[in-house]
Protein backbone atom coordinates (compact mmCIF):
# COMPACT_ATOMS: atom_id res chain seq x y z
CA UNK A 1 0.00 0.00 0.00
CA UNK A 2 1.08 3.48 -0.62
CA UNK A 3 1.29 6.50 2.14
CA UNK A 4 -2.30 7.50 0.99
CA UNK A 5 -3.86 4.38 1.17
CA UNK A 6 -5.54 4.52 -1.42
CA UNK A 7 -4.95 1.59 -4.37
CA UNK A 8 -5.40 1.99 -8.05
CA UNK A 9 -5.06 -0.83 -10.07
CA UNK A 10 -4.96 -0.73 -14.26
CA UNK A 11 -8.93 -0.59 -15.62
CA UNK A 12 -9.20 -1.49 -19.00
CA UNK A 13 -12.48 0.09 -20.16
CA UNK A 14 -14.62 1.86 -17.16
CA UNK A 15 -18.61 1.61 -17.13
CA UNK A 16 -20.52 5.35 -16.50
CA UNK A 17 -20.47 6.63 -13.30
CA UNK A 18 -23.37 6.29 -10.85
CA UNK A 19 -22.82 10.06 -9.72
CA UNK A 20 -20.99 11.84 -7.28
CA UNK A 21 -22.17 13.15 -3.65
CA UNK A 22 -20.04 15.86 -3.41
CA UNK A 23 -21.69 17.23 -6.31
CA UNK A 24 -25.68 17.03 -5.13
CA UNK A 25 -27.40 20.14 -3.73
CA UNK A 26 -29.77 18.03 -1.26
CA UNK A 27 -26.97 15.63 0.53
CA UNK A 28 -28.39 12.55 1.55
CA UNK A 29 -28.67 11.95 5.00
CA UNK A 30 -25.51 9.18 6.37
CA UNK A 31 -25.12 10.11 9.83
CA UNK A 32 -25.64 7.27 12.22
CA UNK A 33 -28.35 8.39 14.47
CA UNK A 34 -27.78 6.87 17.82
CA UNK A 35 -24.46 6.13 19.65
CA UNK A 36 -22.28 2.64 18.91
CA UNK A 37 -22.89 -0.10 21.28
CA UNK A 38 -19.78 -2.01 19.89
CA UNK A 39 -21.75 -4.86 18.08
CA UNK A 40 -18.77 -5.01 15.79
CA UNK A 41 -15.68 -4.42 18.01
CA UNK A 42 -12.72 -5.67 16.65
CA UNK A 43 -14.39 -6.40 12.87
CA UNK A 44 -12.99 -5.85 9.70
CA UNK A 45 -15.88 -5.04 6.66
CA UNK A 46 -15.36 -4.84 3.00
CA UNK A 47 -17.98 -2.35 2.19
CA UNK A 48 -18.65 -1.86 -1.77
CA UNK A 49 -19.88 1.37 -3.18
CA UNK A 50 -18.51 3.01 -0.11
CA UNK A 51 -18.10 6.27 -1.33
CA UNK A 52 -21.46 7.60 -1.21
CA UNK A 53 -25.58 6.64 -0.72
CA UNK A 54 -25.81 3.47 1.38
CA UNK A 55 -22.37 2.78 1.35
CA UNK A 56 -21.24 5.25 2.85
CA UNK A 57 -24.45 5.09 5.37
CA UNK A 58 -23.18 1.82 5.77
CA UNK A 59 -19.46 2.15 6.51
CA UNK A 60 -20.07 5.04 9.12
CA UNK A 61 -22.91 3.10 11.27
CA UNK A 62 -20.34 0.34 11.24
CA UNK A 63 -17.58 2.38 12.19
CA UNK A 64 -19.06 3.53 14.98
CA UNK A 65 -19.72 -0.12 15.98
CA UNK A 66 -16.08 -0.85 15.78
CA UNK A 67 -15.37 -2.32 12.86
CA UNK A 68 -12.54 -1.09 10.59
CA UNK A 69 -13.62 -0.65 6.78
CA UNK A 70 -12.22 -1.28 3.09
CA UNK A 71 -14.12 1.46 1.06
CA UNK A 72 -14.47 0.05 -2.58
CA UNK A 73 -15.60 2.48 -5.07
CA UNK A 74 -15.52 2.57 -8.28
CA UNK A 75 -14.18 5.87 -10.75
CA UNK A 76 -11.92 8.67 -10.46
CA UNK A 77 -14.49 10.97 -10.21
CA UNK A 78 -15.87 9.65 -6.82
CA UNK A 79 -12.25 9.72 -5.60
CA UNK A 80 -13.26 12.92 -3.19
CA UNK A 81 -16.15 11.29 -2.01
CA UNK A 82 -14.60 8.23 -1.01
CA UNK A 83 -12.20 9.94 0.87
CA UNK A 84 -14.78 11.89 2.79
CA UNK A 85 -16.28 8.91 3.87
CA UNK A 86 -12.71 7.59 4.68
CA UNK A 87 -12.35 10.88 7.00
CA UNK A 88 -16.20 9.62 8.33
CA UNK A 89 -14.75 6.40 9.18
CA UNK A 90 -11.41 7.67 11.30
CA UNK A 91 -13.73 10.33 12.91
CA UNK A 92 -15.70 7.46 14.19
CA UNK A 93 -12.54 6.13 15.54
CA UNK A 94 -11.45 3.61 13.17
CA UNK A 95 -9.24 2.89 10.48
CA UNK A 96 -10.04 2.66 6.88
CA UNK A 97 -8.96 2.07 3.01
CA UNK A 98 -9.82 3.27 0.04
CA UNK A 99 -9.94 1.17 -3.00
CA UNK A 100 -10.70 1.83 -6.92
CA UNK A 101 -11.96 -0.25 -9.43
CA UNK A 102 -14.24 -2.28 -11.06
CA UNK A 103 -15.38 -4.96 -8.95
CA UNK A 104 -16.96 -6.58 -12.57
CA UNK A 105 -13.31 -7.58 -13.36
CA UNK A 106 -12.03 -10.74 -11.38
CA UNK A 107 -8.77 -9.23 -10.66
CA UNK A 108 -10.21 -6.39 -8.91
CA UNK A 109 -11.98 -8.18 -6.66
CA UNK A 110 -8.80 -10.47 -5.33
CA UNK A 111 -6.84 -7.53 -4.90
CA UNK A 112 -9.38 -5.67 -2.88
CA UNK A 113 -9.58 -8.92 -0.23
CA UNK A 114 -5.77 -9.12 -0.47
CA UNK A 115 -5.44 -5.43 0.25
CA UNK A 116 -7.75 -5.82 3.07
CA UNK A 117 -6.05 -8.74 4.36
CA UNK A 118 -2.89 -6.81 3.92
CA UNK A 119 -4.28 -3.82 5.75
CA UNK A 120 -5.98 -5.21 8.58
CA UNK A 121 -4.74 -9.13 8.97
CA UNK A 122 -8.90 -10.38 8.65
CA UNK A 123 -11.80 -10.29 7.28
CA UNK A 124 -15.52 -10.48 8.99
CA UNK A 125 -17.95 -8.98 6.67
CA UNK A 126 -18.46 -8.87 3.25
CA UNK A 127 -21.18 -5.99 2.02
CA UNK A 128 -22.01 -6.33 -1.42
CA UNK A 129 -23.73 -2.71 -2.14
CA UNK A 130 -21.78 -1.53 -5.63
CA UNK A 131 -24.52 -1.24 -8.72
CA UNK A 132 -25.72 0.67 -11.57
CA UNK A 133 -28.98 1.37 -13.59
CA UNK A 134 -30.07 2.59 -16.56
CA UNK A 135 -33.35 3.48 -17.22
CA UNK A 136 -35.18 2.73 -20.64
CA UNK A 137 -39.02 3.04 -21.91
CA UNK A 138 -38.87 -0.33 -24.09
CA UNK A 139 -36.56 -3.24 -23.94
CA UNK A 140 -35.20 -2.89 -27.76
CA UNK A 141 -33.75 0.21 -26.32
CA UNK A 142 -31.64 -1.87 -24.01
CA UNK A 143 -28.25 -2.17 -25.97
CA UNK A 144 -26.27 -5.50 -25.61
CA UNK A 145 -23.23 -3.71 -23.99
CA UNK A 146 -25.46 -2.26 -20.96
CA UNK A 147 -26.86 -5.49 -20.84
CA UNK A 148 -23.71 -6.83 -20.51
CA UNK A 149 -22.56 -4.02 -18.10
CA UNK A 150 -25.12 -4.50 -15.44
CA UNK A 151 -25.21 -8.20 -15.29
CA UNK A 152 -21.21 -7.43 -14.97
CA UNK A 153 -21.71 -4.82 -12.24
CA UNK A 154 -24.83 -6.10 -9.68
CA UNK A 155 -24.11 -9.88 -9.56
CA UNK A 156 -20.40 -10.75 -11.48
CA UNK A 157 -18.87 -8.54 -8.87
CA UNK A 158 -21.12 -10.45 -6.11
CA UNK A 159 -19.38 -13.36 -7.52
CA UNK A 160 -16.21 -12.66 -8.00
CA UNK A 161 -15.67 -10.82 -4.50
CA UNK A 162 -17.57 -13.81 -2.67
CA UNK A 163 -15.11 -15.97 -4.50
CA UNK A 164 -11.93 -13.92 -3.72
CA UNK A 165 -13.62 -13.69 0.27
CA UNK A 166 -14.35 -16.85 0.86
CA UNK A 167 -11.14 -18.73 1.79
CA UNK A 168 -10.79 -15.52 4.73
CA UNK A 169 -14.51 -16.33 6.12
CA UNK A 170 -14.70 -18.16 9.36
CA UNK A 171 -17.66 -19.18 11.49
CA UNK A 172 -19.02 -16.08 12.77
CA UNK A 173 -18.63 -13.94 9.58
CA UNK A 174 -21.66 -12.44 7.65
CA UNK A 175 -22.40 -11.49 3.94
CA UNK A 176 -25.31 -8.90 3.12
CA UNK A 177 -26.10 -8.31 -0.36
CA UNK A 178 -28.31 -5.50 -2.04
CA UNK A 179 -30.96 -6.10 -3.77
CA UNK A 180 -34.16 -4.17 -4.62
CA UNK A 181 -37.96 -3.46 -4.30
CA UNK A 182 -37.72 -3.88 -7.87
CA UNK A 183 -36.63 -7.69 -7.20
CA UNK A 184 -40.50 -8.26 -5.86
CA UNK A 185 -42.97 -5.49 -7.74
CA UNK A 186 -40.82 -4.94 -11.12
CA UNK A 187 -39.97 -1.41 -13.04
CA UNK A 188 -40.95 -1.01 -16.57
CA UNK A 189 -37.99 1.06 -16.81
CA UNK A 190 -35.50 -0.80 -15.47
CA UNK A 191 -35.63 -4.13 -16.79
CA UNK A 192 -32.15 -5.38 -17.20
CA UNK A 193 -31.91 -3.60 -13.50
CA UNK A 194 -34.70 -5.07 -12.38
CA UNK A 195 -33.40 -8.40 -13.26
CA UNK A 196 -30.10 -8.25 -11.90
CA UNK A 197 -31.77 -7.95 -8.36
CA UNK A 198 -33.94 -11.29 -9.01
CA UNK A 199 -30.63 -12.52 -9.36
CA UNK A 200 -28.71 -11.68 -6.27
CA UNK A 201 -31.97 -12.56 -4.40
CA UNK A 202 -31.42 -16.02 -5.73
CA UNK A 203 -27.81 -15.91 -5.28
CA UNK A 204 -28.62 -14.78 -1.73
CA UNK A 205 -30.96 -17.78 -0.73
CA UNK A 206 -28.39 -20.39 -2.66
CA UNK A 207 -25.38 -19.29 -1.29
CA UNK A 208 -26.91 -19.31 2.29
CA UNK A 209 -27.44 -22.80 1.74
CA UNK A 210 -24.04 -23.28 0.64
CA UNK A 211 -22.21 -21.63 3.30
CA UNK A 212 -24.33 -22.35 6.37
CA UNK A 213 -22.63 -25.64 7.52
CA UNK A 214 -19.45 -23.72 7.89
CA UNK A 215 -21.34 -20.85 10.35
CA UNK A 216 -21.40 -18.39 7.88
CA UNK A 217 -24.60 -16.30 7.35
CA UNK A 218 -25.46 -15.09 4.03
CA UNK A 219 -28.78 -12.27 3.87
CA UNK A 220 -29.79 -9.46 1.70
CA UNK A 221 -31.55 -5.50 1.95
CA UNK A 222 -33.95 -4.59 -0.17
CA UNK A 223 -34.07 -0.72 -0.51
CA UNK A 224 -36.87 0.98 -1.99
CA UNK A 225 -36.45 4.69 -3.44
CA UNK A 226 -33.72 5.76 -1.42
CA UNK A 227 -31.63 9.42 -2.16
CA UNK A 228 -28.51 8.59 -3.86
CA UNK A 229 -26.15 9.90 -6.55
CA UNK A 230 -27.26 6.85 -7.95
CA UNK A 231 -30.96 8.19 -9.36
CA UNK A 232 -30.52 12.09 -10.05
CA UNK A 233 -27.65 10.96 -12.06
CA UNK A 234 -28.76 9.17 -14.83
CA UNK A 235 -30.48 6.41 -12.44
CA UNK A 236 -34.60 7.74 -13.30
CA UNK A 237 -35.40 10.16 -16.37
CA UNK A 238 -34.92 13.25 -15.24
CA UNK A 239 -38.51 14.29 -15.73
CA UNK A 240 -39.11 11.73 -13.31
CA UNK A 241 -37.07 13.18 -10.39
CA UNK A 242 -39.50 15.42 -8.72
CA UNK A 243 -41.70 13.01 -7.86
CA UNK A 244 -38.78 10.68 -6.56
CA UNK A 245 -40.20 8.02 -3.60
CA UNK A 246 -43.66 9.74 -3.59
CA UNK A 247 -45.55 7.36 -4.45
CA UNK A 248 -44.19 4.97 -1.47
CA UNK A 249 -46.85 4.65 1.13
CA UNK A 250 -45.27 6.90 3.10
CA UNK A 251 -44.83 9.42 0.16
CA UNK A 252 -41.19 10.21 0.22
CA UNK A 253 -37.82 8.61 -0.66
CA UNK A 254 -35.91 7.31 2.46
CA UNK A 255 -31.84 8.12 3.30
CA UNK A 256 -28.88 6.36 3.46
CA UNK A 257 -29.34 6.24 7.13
CA UNK A 258 -32.59 4.47 7.01
CA UNK A 259 -31.18 1.74 5.48
CA UNK A 260 -27.98 1.23 6.90
CA UNK A 261 -29.20 -0.32 10.42
CA UNK A 262 -30.66 -3.29 8.36
CA UNK A 263 -27.11 -4.19 6.71
CA UNK A 264 -25.61 -3.74 10.58
CA UNK A 265 -28.34 -6.25 11.87
CA UNK A 266 -27.88 -8.62 9.55
CA UNK A 267 -23.81 -8.49 9.82
CA UNK A 268 -23.87 -8.65 13.86
CA UNK A 269 -24.57 -11.10 16.13
CA UNK A 270 -28.59 -9.87 16.54
CA UNK A 271 -29.49 -11.48 13.40
CA UNK A 272 -27.32 -14.98 14.82
CA UNK A 273 -30.14 -17.29 13.74
CA UNK A 274 -30.85 -15.36 10.79
CA UNK A 275 -29.45 -16.41 6.72
CA UNK A 276 -31.13 -16.59 3.32
CA UNK A 277 -33.55 -13.56 4.50
CA UNK A 278 -33.89 -10.78 2.76
CA UNK A 279 -35.19 -7.13 4.85
CA UNK A 280 -37.47 -4.71 3.25
CA UNK A 281 -36.61 -1.00 3.93
CA UNK A 282 -38.94 0.50 1.44
CA UNK A 283 -41.13 3.38 2.64
CA UNK A 284 -44.05 0.51 3.25
CA UNK A 285 -44.60 -1.22 -0.01
CA UNK A 286 -45.95 -4.28 0.44
CA UNK A 287 -44.37 -7.12 -1.33
CA UNK A 288 -43.85 -10.47 -0.80
CA UNK A 289 -40.64 -11.90 0.39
Amino acid sequence: MNDSDTFQPEIDEQPRMPGAESEMEDKPAWQPRFPGSGRLEGKVAIVTGADSGIGRAVAALFAREGADIAIVYFADEEAEDAEKTRAIVRDEGREAICLQGDLGCREFADEVVAAALERFGRLDIVINNAGEQHPDEEIEDITEEQLRRTFQTNIFSMFFLVQAARPHLGKGSAIVNCTSVTMYKGSDNLLDYSATKGAISAFTRSLSENLISDGIRVNAVAPGPIWTPLNPYGGQPPEDMDDFGKNTPMGRPGQPNEVAPAFLFLACDDASYMSGQVLHPNGGIIVAS
